[in-house]
């Protein structure tokens, strides 16, 4: 370690007690995706406190504050994420919500760094901007309230990191990071980690229309919304087969279930899923075949069928010289042994932070403190240091290494990493082709069906 990150380290340390307090505070306070107004207050107030003005994303959670080293260069963005999951059976669950993915230990660590920050000297050397940005919702969950927000024009996109994109938040920014909290199994000794990327996806709601009638006495008068999705589910299943391993294709759908009584013909199933893959190109591809079969199911049973397809997130790619970087600032910090970056790993899961990655280099890294399993009822911090206070350390000496000697390290990656999009423009418009609405099957009064399930 450095003279300059020992440096860094002790201005970490003068806030620790600060970081660990602020993990538990919002771990006691979770809410789900746009809807994280406890978190959103209590981090304002922190933060001003520290003396930032900050830039509000309106009416919706979240915002950010800027660090600007009085020397022109790029301009770094690191993420800290709101909010939480439903889970009601997780033991320390509020209102059915807990953080079971770490995201209440990602906005501690940011406040960290802010107050780090602020420390005398923390600035020497470095040129350029850093944008510290608390974000919501980033979990694709409870689609149809995120939809109803979307009709009321609240918002227009699903996930947080682009409706801030949509917003201009991100505008400017030339590089990101963010750390994501990890859990470590038992033969797994590492306290950071890093892959490649991750998938993509497609949110997806489906509605299979029927008709009620006395489900003893008159089925017959009936169409039985529920055996019509379950039809189409098992068609969409038996696709499985024809989806290339390369392309990392992932359906999961949930049925929402019936709102009628037992001796009632189900008229309504409604179905969440996404369609996730390595590309967009596969994503979409693959997503074609998906609605076929359930318009299909929905045609054979004499149901109808409303699909209701939203961009979700684009597959997240991290730049490998960045990655680099950030091993080697990892490995300063805690030693080599207790890294583990694997450069050819592929997620199957999927964030939102791929969608910035669409648009500028980025690395999203995972700090090792949490035991339990990812989104599940086991889920606990349970070493904070690890998780939080390091995690603002190791952040802390990617910016110092990014942007110090004019921003030389930054200023290589920014101009060697080939986006998918050359603007957050150029990509927005080109999700804004996956939005999908369709009834996708039309009878005529003699029951012959027209069937429509594409753009």
């Amino acid at each position: 370690m450095t003279e300059r990150q020992q440096q860094l380290v002790q201005n970490v340390e003068k806030h620790r007690q600060m970081i660990l307090d602020a993990e538990r505070w919002l771990w006691a306070h979770p809410q789900t995706g746009y809807t994280e107004w406890e978190a959103h207050n209590y981090l304002v107030e922190k933060y001003e406190a520290l003396g930032y003005s900050l830039t509000l994303a309106g009416n919706i959670p979240g915002f950010y504050t800027e660090v600007d080293t009085g020397r022109p260069g790029p301009k770094l963005a690191i993420f800290g994420e709101l909010d939480a999951l439903d889970i009601a059976n997780h033991p320390e669950s509020v209102n059915g919500m807990a953080h079971c993915c770490g995201h209440n230990g990602q906005s501690a660590a940011l406040l960290g760094i802010a107050a780090a920050l602020k420390e005398p000297g923390a600035l020497d050397g470095l040129c350029g901007t850093i944008r510290l940005v608390a974000v919501p919702a980033e979990e694709m969950i409870q689609l149809a309230f995120r939809e109803d927000l979307r009709k009321k024009g609240v918002i227009q996109y699903m996930g947080g990191k682009v409706e801030f994109m949509a917003r201009g938040m991100l505008d400017g920014v030339d590089i990101a990071m963010m750390v994501h909290g990890g859990a470590a199994g038992p033969d797994e000794a590492f306290d950071f980690s890093g892959g490649l990327g991750m998938n993509g996806c497609m949110a997806k709601t489906i509605r299979y229309k029927g008709k009620s009638a006395h489900a003893g006495g008159a089925p017959h008068l009936g169409i039985n919304a529920q055996y019509a999705a379950m039809l189409g589910l098992q068609a969409c299943n038996d696709l499985r087969e024809t989806f290339q391993e390369k392309d990392t294709i992932r359906f999961h759908p949930i049925m929402m279930g019936v709102n009628c009584a037992v001796n009632i013909i189900p008229d309504e199933m409604k179905i969440e899923s996404y369609v996730r893959g390595r590309s967009l190109e596969a994503i979409k591809r693959e997503n074609i075949k998906v609605n076929r079969a359930l318009t299909g199911a929905a045609l054979a049973m004499g149901a109808g069928v409303e699909l209701s397809d939203r961009p979700g997130y684009s597959p997240e790619y991290h730049d490998p010289a960045f990655m680099k970087l950030v091993e080697d600032c990892c490995c300063d910090l805690v030693g080599k042994d207790r890294v583990k970056f694997d450069y050819e790993s592929w997620s199957t899961g999927s964030s939102d932070f791929g969608d910035v990655t669409c648009v500028m280099p980025g690395v999203q890294f995972f700090a090792a403190g949490a035991i339990g399993t990812g989104h599940g009822i086991d889920y606990y911090v349970k070493d904070p240091n690890r998780m939080c206070v390091n995690a603002v350390k190791a952040q802390l000496f990617v910016a110092d290494a990014l942007l110090r000697d004019d921003a030389a390290a930054a200023r290589k990656i920014i101009a060697d990493y080939k986006p998918q999009y050359p603007s957050i423009k150029a990509y927005l418009d080109a999700i804004n082709e996956l939005f999908l609405d369709k009834d996708a099957v039309q009878y005529d009064e003699h029951g012959n069906a027209t069937v429509d399930f594409q753009n």
